[in-house]
């Protein structure tokens, strides 16, 4: 039985664990925001109604992909392929290119972002695993010029940030409706999250506080979790 990622991979250990996840979830629903392209997710009406189950949907398809047989983790690829084309066709219109480049980008950044930040500095070798898992998620929906490792994929995605995102109409919008889903309070703790993993250009055009509230709860966290707190 072949798996879509081996079992043992680090690519594994990131997408079992449900605080990382979260952590994947914050600084992706951020950068999601400022993409250039979605006005896409716009068109159909179900972001600004439910952003927060739009986002764990994507969230949702990857970790079915990782933990999925070969076969299976392709027949979930071909789904998502085929909702993006009835959008398309709906629209009378494609979805550029970049725009599902900077969406897989974005998994592979807070993958290595959000287990960084609560396990463990990832080698080169872990990192090179990552990018391949989703480097064939994205060949797998057609996706063209792909880099074809981690060191050549480093300065497209920072020239993808750099051409990709702005503080738009659509930014607003979605941040409100965050805080009309989440409640002042755990919009307050997203906001933080998103602190502790965006990059530099995120977190300029989002101009976000640099005081990081949660930053002093990070080592306490990690070490409830070796000496078995952190359910509480």
């Amino acid at each position: 039985m072949e798996f879509f990622v081996a079992k043992g991979s680090v690519v594994r250990k990131i997408w079992g664990r449900s605080d990382v996840i979260l952590f994947i979830f914050a600084g992706a629903s951020a950068e999601f925001a400022l993409n250039k392209a979605v006005d896409w997710l716009y068109f159909t009406g179900k972001l600004p109604s439910d952003p927060l189950g739009r986002l764990f949907s994507t969230v949702s398809y990857a970790r079915e992909i990782v933990f999925s047989k070969k076969v299976d983790a392709h027949s979930a690829i071909d789904r998502i392929k085929s909702i993006h084309q009835n959008v398309e066709r709906d629209r009378g219109d494609k979805i550029p290119d970049w725009a599902y480049r900077d969406v897989l980008f974005m998994l592979i950044y807070y993958s290595k972002a959000a287990f960084e930040l609560l396990e463990r500095k990832m080698n080169q070798q872990e990192k090179e695993e990552l990018y391949q898992v989703f480097f064939r998620v994205g060949d797998r929906m057609g996706l063209q010029d792909l880099p074809a490792n981690y060191s050549d994929w480093l300065p497209i995605r920072q020239a993808h940030l750099e051409q990709d995102l702005e503080n738009s109409l659509y930014t607003k919008d979605l941040f409100k409706q965050y805080r009309k889903h989440l409640g002042t309070f755990r919009y307050r703790m997203l906001i933080e999250a998103q602190k502790l993993v965006v990059p530099t250009r995120v977190n300029s055009l989002m101009g976000f506080s640099p005081v990081q509230w949660l930053r002093p709860f990070v080592p306490l966290y990690k070490l409830s979790k070796k000496l078995r707190l952190d359910g509480l």
